[in-house]
């Protein structure tokens, strides 16, 4: 009797874990943007299925992933850079899962590429330009109409950027490999340091309000830091966009580099039909809108449609964007920051 009773509870106990799991899911994200909050709610409102997440930046979540190991609670990892998503797959961090939802609607050239069992293991999710901006009073944007233009000496003590060695730079750099070779590419890089107007430093919307203040005439930046200062309430704000155009370039080649937002389902996930779940969610026409007027980031989606009225502005309503797999992209980064080192880009 004592037995059969301590199977019972045993048995009623793993139910209750089961019906647990069932109804959450646990989310590693680098995505730290108020306006998703929506985005969970309207998850969690739809589908029952509670939502526990921890923020840190992408190089925070992937080191606790690794000391987690197996023990991780994480389910679904969100992450903000293509090279980063890449790097993750290679250490074996993401369980690669069928999708039929997110096959069709994730172009091949914004996912992983399946392994030997049709597993996916991330999806990108949303997509950010890197796009040139300039000082419109000393440059025209024929002068700019090609990332290659940047090593000019005619913009001698012009370029602002960020780091280089920050992760939206490391994949725009590793893209310009794939399409150039090693050899040109860093010698595009060492025209880029020729033409520093200071050291780089500070963030993407940092370099668009040195070129509105004159410290620089060009600069690069991801699209969405630009849309935000034009949506923005702040008159400050607005007055740099008025000072300032814009070019997406290598539209008559390759086109311009995409970076993306991705999600994966964790290694290790104890909620894996609720991480997917929710990656296809993510994917629905309802989210992607929500990324482009909530967060001024294009769709990753096959023919999702949108309505912030700032990256059409920016853009044109259409432009011509690289199609190279991302893949490609992370494999270049050792390349890329050997070549940064050689040509003292800090």
């Amino acid at each position: 009797m004592t037995l059969i009773r301590t199977v019972l509870i045993a048995s009623l106990t793993a139910c209750t874990a089961g019906l647990t799991q069932a109804q959450e899911v646990n989310i590693y994200s680098a995505r730290h943007y108020p306006t998703d909050e929506a985005l969970y709610a309207d998850f969690t409102q739809s589908t029952g299925i509670k939502i526990n997440r921890v923020d840190a930046d992408d190089a925070g979540i992937l080191a606790r992933l690794k000391a987690e190991g197996a023990a991780s609670p994480a389910d679904v990892i969100l992450l903000v850079d293509a090279a980063r998503l890449w790097r993750a797959e290679e250490n074996g961090l993401f369980l690669p899962i069928q999708s039929a939802m997110l096959n069709k609607a994730i172009p091949e050239h914004l996912r992983a590429q399946p392994d030997a069992s049709g597993g996916t293991a991330w999806f990108g999710l949303s997509t950010r330009a890197r796009v040139i901006v300039y000082d419109k009073l000393k440059f025209k944007a024929t002068d700019l109409a090609n990332y290659e233009n940047l090593a000019d000496p005619k913009f001698k003590g012009q370029l602002c950027t960020r780091s280089g060695a920050h992760p939206y730079n490391l994949s725009l750099f590793g893209a310009m490999t794939e399409h150039m070779g090693e050899a040109k590419t860093e010698q595009w890089l060492k025209g880029l340091v020729d033409n520093m107007a200071r050291s780089p430093k500070g963030g993407d919307t940092d370099q668009i309000k040195a070129v509105a203040a004159g410290e620089c005439g060009v600069a690069i930046s991801n699209s969405y830091y630009l849309a935000r200062l034009m949506r923005s309430s702040n008159p400050a704000d607005r007055a740099v966009t008025e000072k300032i155009a814009v070019v997406f370039p290598n539209q008559n080649s390759w086109g311009t580099h995409m970076n993306i937002a991705g999600g994966a389902v964790a290694r290790h996930s104890k909620n894996r039909d609720n991480a997917i779940k929710f990656l296809e969610y993510l994917a629905s026409p309802n989210a992607q809108n929500h990324f482009a007027n909530g967060n001024n980031e294009w769709p990753a989606a096959k023919g999702v449609t949108f309505d912030n009225a700032a990256l059409k502005a920016m853009s044109g309503g259409r432009f011509k964007s690289e199609l190279i797999p991302i893949s490609a992209v992370g494999k270049n980064q050792i390349k890329v920051q050997q070549m940064l080192d050689r040509v003292g880009y800090k």
